[in-house]
């Protein structure tokens, strides 16, 4: 029996909305591109994310106050959380390295009814964390974050911790485990990636679709929209919310383009996708065959 078409039947509104407020990062992990950022601004106005907030109030959607940042990097971070959850019908959710979430900020940001944190950690050992995860104090990490989870049980926020998978790491993973898996809801080893134009040539492309058309938008400090949150050079732009609606460009025909062609696994047809290897290990018969 054929399975469903997840690519013929787009939701009217995205289900998710990233939101990078600000381009800082306190780390420098050799994996990320983050640091190879050149556009600007350092700081999302606050008219753009609070226009971009408000304009789907009421559509049930999961906002993600970063996307190629350290969201705790912000100081604005609190009023964010804040502003999304004045809609019963929001979720608000952090991915984070954890340094700076400080007793203090943890239950500030957790009195705000936070939904759901993923810290990205990727070691045990000071040795190899220096690696994996340079420019932050392992130290801090593991007592904030161990402090975090014990004080999330308390309210409903959930948490994941995670670990990337790279050669370095691979001694560490039961140990990762075995420490986490007490004190965090969910404990999670990722696939390392590769962001797109990051060495792919076009005979590494993925001809299958992609997942990130499905029900996602992700927003530049400067309002700019691109196709994915691996779009670090904007070679994706398919709005801008200075002169467009939120809806206005989901359901507009740049998307409906873009869709069209990565529904049918044409990567090679669009810019930044023709040079992305994202989801090669996922075993679909055809473009159709997405679970």
């Amino acid at each position: 029996m054929e399975k469903p078409d997840r690519f013929s039947d787009f939701p009217s509104a995205p289900r998710f909305i990233q939101i990078e407020t600000t381009t800082a990062c306190n780390a420098a992990c050799p994996f990320c591109r983050q640091k190879d950022l050149q556009r600007g601004p350092v700081r999302m106005e606050e008219r753009l994310w609070r226009k971009i907030i408000g304009e789907t109030r009421g559509l049930g959607v999961t906002y993600r106050p970063f996307l190629q940042n350290e969201p705790l990097c912000d100081v604005r971070l609190e009023e964010i959380v804040g502003y999304i959850k004045q809609d019963p019908t929001a979720r608000a959710e952090l991915n984070t390295n954890g340094e700076f979430m400080a007793e203090k900020r943890a239950r500030a940001l957790l009195a705000l009814d936070l939904d759901e944190v993923r810290f990205s950690i990727d070691a045990v050992s000071t040795e190899i964390y220096e690696k994996t995860r340079p420019g932050i104090d392992r130290n801090a990490v593991y007592e904030r974050v161990t402090r975090f989870c014990v004080l999330a049980r308390e309210t409903n926020c959930k948490t994941q911790v995670r670990m990337i998978e790279m050669p370095e790491n691979a001694g560490e993973r039961d140990e990762f485990r075995r420490y986490w898996e007490p004190l965090a809801d969910r404990v999670e080893l990722v696939p390392l990636y590769r962001w797109p134009w990051s060495g792919q040539t076009e005979a590494d492309v993925v001809l299958k679709p992609c997942l990130k058309i499905l029900d996602e938008m992700f927003f530049f400090t400067d309002g700019r929209a691109v196709l994915c949150c691996w779009d670090i050079d904007g070679r994706g732009v398919i709005g801008d919310a200075n002169s467009n609606t939120v809806l206005e460009i989901w359901n507009g025909p740049v998307v409906g383009n873009f869709r069209k062609i990565l529904s049918r696994g044409e990567r090679r047809k669009i810019h930044l996708c023709s040079r992305c290897d994202a989801y090669a290990h996922l075993a679909w018969e055809s473009p159709h065959q997405t679970s």
